[in-house]
């Protein structure tokens, strides 16, 4: 049997650029809605291969600082920037959400993408409260996320998702997700969508035609097929239950 490998790992390697589950829709709707000029101060966690925050210096001209736990995203990000010559806009460190190395009040955004649906229990609290609170007063918190869109169906798609993609994950229902930051002191604006990482026509809209012809050629080439195959089938299949939910949060003054 092949290796499996976790899912947005496994999906990079294939070519797919956008790992978000509403890929760039729900990105740019969160960057809309945040007036970004040269002034703002950025950051990103898990900042993965470093696509947003190069978008982001290249159009606003800001300062962005980028955080992963993982030293091999890091190096992808840092030869990313290199190449975009953006050193002198963009930071990356290497770091734990739930204890990040910022002083109190230090960023006037935080970007947190297709992480928070991964983190369990408390460690989702955790992770917000620190968000919270590297955040300046009257900041905003822009999320990305998997979110339940059928409550019956609650058991089924956390093993499910967490089968297919390797990790345990635990998204949640619209409800739950918008009382996460409203709890701890944000005022929350929520948008929700349909699921476009492995969606043939949001795959087109996220890489393009011949990115997502790329990454269906590589997917399904024998080492990829098993895993590309129950992934795209487990989305499918559930496409009614699971959607994407996008959140911007104002913390507080």
């Amino acid at each position: 049997m092949a290796k499996q490998e976790v899912g947005h790992n496994f999906l990079a390697r294939l070519g797919k650029t956008k790992l978000r589950p509403g890929g760039i829709e729900a990105t740019d709707w969160l960057i809309q809605q945040a007036k970004i000029d040269s002034q703002t101060k950025i950051l990103e966690v898990a900042c993965n291969m470093g696509t947003t925050m190069i978008h982001l210096a290249k159009t606003y001209g800001c300062e962005i600082t980028g955080l992963d736990q993982s030293t091999k995203a890091l190096e992808k990000a840092k030869q990313n920037i290199a190449k975009e010559q953006l050193g002198d806009k963009i930071t990356v460190v290497q770091g734990n959400a739930l204890k990040l190395p910022f002083d109190d009040g230090q960023f006037d955004i935080v970007i947190n993408e297709a992480m928070l649906t991964m983190l369990t229990g408390a460690a989702k609290d955790k992770a917000i409260n620190e968000y919270l609170r590297v955040l300046k007063p009257n900041g905003l918190l822009l999320t990305h996320d998997v979110c339940i869109l059928d409550e019956t169906s609650r058991h089924e798609i956390l093993t499910g998702l967490s089968e297919t993609i390797h990790v345990n994950v635990e998204p949640l229902t619209l409800t739950e997700w918008q009382a996460c930051f409203a709890d701890k002191g944000f005022t929350v604006m929520q948008k929700s969508g349909t699921m476009s990482l492995m969606d043939p026509i949001g795959m087109v809209r996220d890489e393009g035609l011949i990115g997502a012809y790329k990454i269906v050629h590589n997917g399904l080439k024998e080492e990829n097929r098993e895993q590309f195959k129950k992934m795209f089938t487990f989305f499918r299949k559930n496409k009614e239950k699971i959607g994407y939910v996008a959140h911007v949060n104002q913390k507080r003054g």
